[in-house]
This record gives C-alpha cells, sequence and structure tokens, in this order.
C-alpha cells in the first residue's frame, strides 16, 4: 500500500504528499544543482531523516524508560561530492544542555539512535558523523 504521493510542480520542485496525515513536504533543487533552494532539497531530506529517525528512535527508548527527552536538539550538515553527485556524509551534533540521565541512560539513548532503521539504511559509503553532546 503506497504511503507518498509525490507531483512534479515546477521548475525543479516537487509535492510529496503523506496520504495517512495529510502532511505536505515540497522538495525544491539546491542552488548549486539548478534550483532555487527555497524548500529543502531531497538530499537534505535524506540527512534531515537521519537525525528525525534517532530521535524518534530516541524517544520510543525514553518513553519506554520513562523519562523525557524535552530540550534536545540537533544540527545536521550534509556533505555532498560530484561525479557522480551523490551525499558523501552526514555529520550529526545532538545537544542537550539540561540533560539529567545517568551515564548507562545516555549509552542506552545513543546504542538506539545509532542502530535506528535510517542509520541501518543508509549506504556504508556514506559517511555517518554522529557526536552526541549530552
Amino acid at each position: 500500500m503506497p504511503i507518498i504521493n509525490n507531483k512534479y510542480l515546477e521548475n525543479k520542485r516537487t509535492e510529496l504528499l503523506h496520504i495517512q496525515s495529510g502532511s505536505i513536504i515540497i522538495t525544491d533543487a539546491p542552488l548549486d544543482n539548478n534550483g532555487k533552494g527555497e524548500y529543502f532539497s531531497p538530499t537534505d531530506t535524506v540527512a534531515g531523516a537521519l537525525s528525525a529517525c534517532m530521535m524518534t528512535i530516541m524517544g520510543i527508548k525514553a518513553e519506554k524508560d520513562n523519562f523525557d527527552l524535552q530540550g534536545l536538539k540537533s544540527t545536521v550538515t550534509k556533505l555532498m561530492t560530484s561525479d557522480p553527485r551523490r551525499i558523501s556524509g552526514i555529520k550529526i551534533v545532538f545537544e542537550w544542555a539540561d540533560c539529567e540521565l545517568t551515564e548507562s541512560q545516555k549509552i542506552t539513548l545513543k546504542e538506539a539512535a545509532l542502530t535506528c532503521p535510517v542509520a541501518l539504511s543508509i549506504h556504508p559509503d556514506i559517511k555517518q558523523n554522529i557526536t552526541f553532546n549530552f
């Protein structure tokens, strides 16, 4: 059963519709690849999906272990190469200034994040550089 409908809008722009929720994501070609860069590029969504998946899996683990992830944030950097043009690396830095977890809980969260479905699905040639500051 399909989960997304995608349509080409114009000028290297697409509209992804999440069928179940009705949520929409617009994608645009980036400035460095003949686009306007006004929305996420398709490769931006890949990098963002890695961070979102890691946070989601950490959230599932936190809920199961009865603690809150309030205040957890991340920054995502995507590295590109050419010939062929592709993602060569994704750098994510998780920041959690007010973290009050034990070392054991922190290790559990880190392990959960690093084994999220997106992390395990990304080709090994794409370097995942993940930093946890909490």
